[in-house]
């Protein structure tokens, strides 16, 4: 007889029902949760080189006249190619071609999602529990099958509890096998379900995407990695860590292992407040979002050129220290009232002339989330702007005030608010999130009357603030435009359609030349 009843929930055992009741929380608004933190981390998730959904198709050539079969007499190297760009279960049929396709699929290096293992019965639909062993079983299968190296694996789908041995299995084959790229998100509850140590082993990894864990105590571990003081991740240039409980001493010794790290993203860390410290002779790009923090110290990066914040968790005052960065290039979101900024031992505020020595003259785009309501945070944007002369792209995101302090008019900025960067550097400006009030109009008409150089300006609102595009229009209109200072100077608006928000990804995409460009 079928069940009638079957199991509600996708993301929760009985256990973890238990405890949700236990703590007088609603299972259902917590499955809600883990299911809109996973959707988080899967468009967080870098994407595969192959496509399950590519539709492949031949001319409608008649049989070869003599019989041959011309692909499988490609050159070897070409074969690899085909193998290795083919989801694991085409490739794995490839074997059965012809002998000549046999050891072209043993010895090329595999791309392995464990999307693509879900047995029939489960397409068009995400895995639950009860699929688990079914999903647990392919991967060894395919893990135990192939000699290796995986040229990237991504394990996303999977239901690590209860098949935790089977887990450090595939961790120690995967390091036996030269893994380059590993992706490896754990499906909640539990959300500390422990990490296997084994992971510190696969020294071939340039790429790591950890998601849900508890990472393993790294504590009397030889700083530089764990075995001998070798170097952990000689060749790891990409570094993700979402959602993942550690310490502080844990991702320092992470930091330390990878000394050719190019790019790091840090999104939902809540083990206490995050002290990081970034040191590292090709570090590139670095992204924290989501996150409780205390400091952000730029010890040493000759090479960063991005370091993109996004919502502390708790709201506290984050300390962002810069000793030295000398490519930095693109900066953001600084929040007044959240963000300290401190530059070469010099704290920046607005009692203080910003000297040459506090300067960063290498950043050109620049990003603030500002309360105009709010007059302390407002007279922090000149005293920002002054320690990057060099902006020529200003990007301003305006949060909503409940509680107005201090009257900020178009004479408040006026007298605080004339700096030499706004007026001969800033060629364009996006501001996100208006709403038409007074101070966000005293401000864009202070700015456009000032800036002699701009080229372009975006507007776009805050959702629910208007209702049509000429609404919004005619607000607009009080920025005066026959004033404003620059001659070719065009504005775009737009309607919002949705909260602002931030995309992990394209922050991390350095192909992306200014991720915080709204369109």
């Amino acid at each position: 007889m079928a069940n009638q009843n079957p199991w509600p929930f996708v993301h929760l055992d009985a256990s973890a029902v238990a405890e949700a009741l236990s703590r007088g929380q609603d299972p259902q608004a917590v499955e809600q949760g883990t299911s809109a933190v996973l959707y988080y981390l899967y468009t967080s998730v870098p994407d595969l080189p192959v496509s399950a959904n590519a539709c492949l198709s031949a001319l409608p050539l008649p049989p070869s006249a003599d019989g041959v079969d011309r692909i499988s007499a490609l050159p070897s190297g070409i074969l690899r190619e085909i193998v290795s760009r083919l989801p694991i279960k085409d490739a794995a049929r490839t074997a059965v071609l012809s002998k000549r396709w046999l050891p072209v699929w043993r010895g090329t290096p595999l791309v392995l999602d464990d999307t693509n293992l879900r047995p029939r019965a489960l397409a068009g639909r995400a895995p639950v529990r009860a699929d688990a062993p079914v999903l647990t079983a392919a991967i060894t299968r395919v893990l135990a099958a192939h000699p290796g190296p995986f040229r990237v694996v991504y394990l996303i789908r999977s239901y690590m509890d209860g098949h935790q041995q089977q887990l450090a299995h595939w961790i120690r084959m995967l390091a036996a096998k030269g893994v380059e790229e590993l992706v490896l998100v754990n499906r909640p509850y539990p959300i500390d379900m422990p990490l296997p140590a084994t992971i510190l082993n696969i020294a071939t990894l340039t790429r790591l995407f950890i998601g849900v864990w508890k990472f393993p105590d790294t504590t009397g571990l030889p700083r530089g990695g764990c075995g001998g003081g070798a170097t952990l991740f000689p060749h790891l240039r990409e570094l993700i860590v979402c959602c993942v409980s550690m310490e502080n001493r844990d991702m320092d010794f992470l930091l330390a292992g990878s000394p050719v790290l190019e790019t790091l993203g840090i999104q939902g860390y809540k083990k206490g407040p995050l002290c990081l410290r970034l040191v590292g002779q090709r570090l590139q790009c670095v992204q924290i979002c989501l996150s409780i923090v205390e400091t952000i110290t730029v010890v040493n990066a000759p090479l960063l050129e991005r370091l993109i914040l996004w919502n502390s968790l708790d709201g506290s005052c984050i300390r962002l220290k810069i000793d030295h960065a000398p490519k930095l290039r693109l900066l953001g979101y600084l929040e007044p009232g959240i963000h300290t900024l401190e530059m070469h031992n010099t704290v920046i505020n607005t009692r203080k002339v910003v000297t040459p020595s506090a300067m960063a003259p290498s950043v050109k785009a620049l990003a603030l989330r500002l309360r105009f309501g709010v007059r302390n945070d407002a007279k922090m944007l000149p005293a920002f702007l002054g320690c990057f002369p060099n902006t020529d792209t200003l990007h301003i995101v305006s949060e909503k005030t409940f509680e107005a302090t201090g009257k900020l008019n178009l004479k408040f900025w006026q007298e605080n608010g004339l700096i030499k960067s706004l007026q001969s550097r800033i060629k364009g400006m996006s501001f996100c999130e208006f709403r038409g009030d007074r101070s966000e109009l005293d401000f864009l008409k202070f700015f456009m009357k000032n800036a002699r150089v701009l080229e372009k300006v975006d507007i776009k609102s805050a959702m629910g603030c208007f209702t049509s595009i000429d609404e919004l229009q005619s607000k607009i209109l009080a920025l005066d435009p026959d004033n404003w200072a620059s001659d070719n100077c065009t504005l775009a608006v737009y309607i919002g359609s949705v909260p602002e928000y931030w995309n992990f990804r394209r922050g991390l995409d350095v192909s992306v030349g200014d991720p915080f460009a709204p369109y």
